[in-house]
């Protein structure tokens, strides 16, 4: 025997048959198998001996093309070997631009830029986890090296996935598209490995394309290695970053990288992906169960698909493993939505024994505190929405859409606030508690009398107003006998709140030449003598001021309906009490006994006198 093959009729790598083309499922099982090594089942199968055995030699005198000879008995198919079980998130990881939800703005900018061949040489797809960044970067990867199922296309935002490029890419054994995590790699070593790559054309592919996951992760030292080769790459070198902390990034780098938000993903439309994966997945599923999971994955789509998973798992067998509302409840221990509206009803109506009673049922069913504070949270959130858009409450159920829209017509928009307020206090209250469950119920419990208590914004108003107006002060009697108007508040309280504050000057003209005819507050109406003609506007304005913390208006009036002043009121008071004491029968008396004697004031300045008796100024 020879060392050439036995069969002559073909090239050695030629094959009798063309085989099939890989699905992604197998191509990404081929990458795994590449860089981790198959699996035992495979391993297993191929260390097992053959159920028939080859004979030992074959006979010098066969042809060695010869067939064997025919047999009655049908030929056994080897078993395949069975492949270990891919979870969701890696079984329907985006292949292709169309499979990758809720990013359309980026896929039109990248069709968009290849369309007019203005590609840059650096991208960087920022977001939170789970939102398709990695795999973004591999298909952009798989867009600019696709060569197309004839081998002469370009680059295009529809990759073929049949080609050599797009499946060697989609298995991760590609020469020219290297992937490297920056969390294991953060030296200037490593950079300096990438820039020493750089300079050498892509061996198979277009581009040369450099994928550095979560790059925040790189050190100063290494980001200022990487600046240069980054601003002014070869014309074969791509770079695709992607990072959950952008923030962390200089922003030297920032500026040299055409930069991707990837967004959340809304609820809808995580609903609508899941149940097309529980379709494929030929499982059945409550649209109010597979609700909770797209809230919970909090626009995750990895997140989303990771609780799905689990959720299936967790089903009953018995129900022919539907995923049902209540066991995802039960399985992310969540409180159930009605026990949530009893509960909050509960709180709303005062009720404080059936509100800790509802709490202690819910933490019994596994409900965590912390969950039970994020739903009431959640609840009054809706509310709120509800009040601004006018309409129906967003809800799943029309029981709970009807018991929203009413607490939504009944709660005012401060008490919604407040109420809001409150819950997000206790919310991190029973997240540090050493006792979260105690917690939740003192947090519940204030914002249950908390409901009671009046709005604080309109009780302040009210006690503004109350104090504008001011006590009414008693009606008295100006000159003539008239009653002179009654002020909203009392001018002889205010003239000595400007005399205690120091603004003697605006206490003299205020006490001296002022009569007032309406004090309220921030405006006053007066009258002056016509022998004054002084400016007092400023200083008046500026000792209200500094007394009030009120801009005021001053005006002139009618003088006809002024008070007297101050100063003119005490001086007609010292003459109505003098007159009122010289008609005393007793100084009537010592008046005509004495007729030359004069009347002095207690307390008054004596003048200069030789004789010891008092006298007057005038004697």
């Amino acid at each position: 025997m020879g060392d050439s093959p036995d069969s002559t009729d073909g090239l050695p790598w030629e094959t009798d048959a063309e085989e099939d083309a890989p699905s992604a499922a197998e191509l990404e099982a081929a990458g795994q198998n590449s860089m981790f090594g198959d699996a035992p089942e495979a391993e297993a199968e191929r260390e097992a001996p053959a159920t028939d055995p080859a004979p030992a030699e074959e006979p010098a005198n066969e042809p060695a093309s010869a067939a064997p000879p025919p047999t009655d008995a049908p030929a056994v198919a080897p078993a395949e070997p069975a492949q270990p079980y891919r979870v969701l998130a890696r079984k329907y990881r985006p292949q292709t631009f169309a499979e990758l939800i809720g990013q359309d703005a980026m896929v039109r900018t990248l069709a968009n830029a290849i369309a007019r061949d203005r590609l840059a040489h650096a991208f960087l797809m920022t977001g939170v986890r789970g939102v398709g960044k990695t795999s973004t970067a591999r298909l952009i990867a798989k867009a600019l090296n696709c060569i197309g199922p004839d081998g002469k296309g370009g680059p295009t935002i529809s990759p073929c996935g049949v080609c050599e490029p797009c499946t060697a890419i989609a298995e991760g054994r590609h020469i020219d598209v290297i992937e490297m995590d920056a969390a294991s790699h953060t030296g200037v070593d490593d950079v300096r490995e990438i820039i020493e790559a750089v300079r050498y054309a892509a061996v198979s592919a277009r581009y040369k394309i450099y994928i550095i996951d979560e790059v925040h992760m790189l050190s100063r030292n290494a980001f200022n290695a990487l600046l240069k080769t980054l601003e002014e790459p070869p014309a074969h070198v791509k770079f695709l970053f992607a990072t959950t902390e952008v923030e962390k990034l200089p922003v030297t780098v920032l500026s040299r990288t055409q930069r991707f938000d990837l967004r959340r993903i809304p609820v809808e439309l995580l609903e609508a992906h899941f149940t097309e994966i529980c379709r494929k997945e030929g499982v059945e599923a409550e649209d109010e169960a597979i609700h909770i999971v797209a809230n919970a994955a909090e626009g995750s789509v990895r997140d989303g698909l990771s609780i799905l998973d689990q959720a299936i798992a967790h089903a009953d067998m018995d129900a022919g493993g539907m995923v049902t509302a209540e066991r995802v409840r039960d399985m992310l221990g969540l409180a159930d939505r009605g026990a949530q509206r009893r509960l909050f009803a509960h709180i709303l109506g005062g009720d404080a024994k059936a509100a800790l009673t509802a709490v202690d049922d819910q933490y019994a069913l596994g409900v965590e505190p912390l969950a039970l504070m994020r739903s009431l949270m959640d609840l009054t959130h809706r509310i709120a929405l509800t009040q601004v858009s006018g309409g129906e409450a967003d809800a799943t159920t029309a029981e709970e859409r009807e018991q929203l829209t009413e607490w939504a017509e009944r709660l005012s928009v401060g008490q919604v606030h407040r109420l809001w307020q409150l819950l997000l206090k206790g919310h991190e209250e029973v997240r540090q508690a050493p006792d979260p469950l105690v917690s939740a119920r003192m947090a519940l419990l204030r914002v249950l009398h908390a409901s009671a208590m009046p709005d604080p914004g309109k009780l302040a108003k009210q006690i503004e107003e109350l104090a504008a107006r001011g006590p009414a002060p008693a009606s008295e009697a100006g000159e003539g006998g008239a009653s002179a108007p009654t002020a909203s508040l009392d001018w002889e309280e205010l003239v000595e709140k400007v005399s205690a504050a120091g603004k003697l000057q605006a206490e003299s003209i205020m006490r001296l030449q002022i009569r007032p005819i309406s004090v309220e507050m921030g405006r006053l109406v007066y009258a002056r003598d016509a022998k004054y003609s002084d400016a007092i506007e400023p200083v008046l304005r500026d000792a209200l001021y500094a007394v009030t913390e009120t801009r005021w208006q001053l005006e002139t009036g009618d003088p006809e309906q002024a008070r007297p002043s101050m100063v003119e009121r005490e001086k007609a008071e010292r003459e109505a009490a003098k007159a009122a004491m010289r008609e005393h029968p007793m100084v009537k008396a010592v008046e005509a006994a004495f007729p030359d004697a004069e009347i002095i004031e207690d307390g008054a300045e004596l003048p200069p006198i030789r004789r010891e008796v008092p006298w007057n100024r005038r004697a």
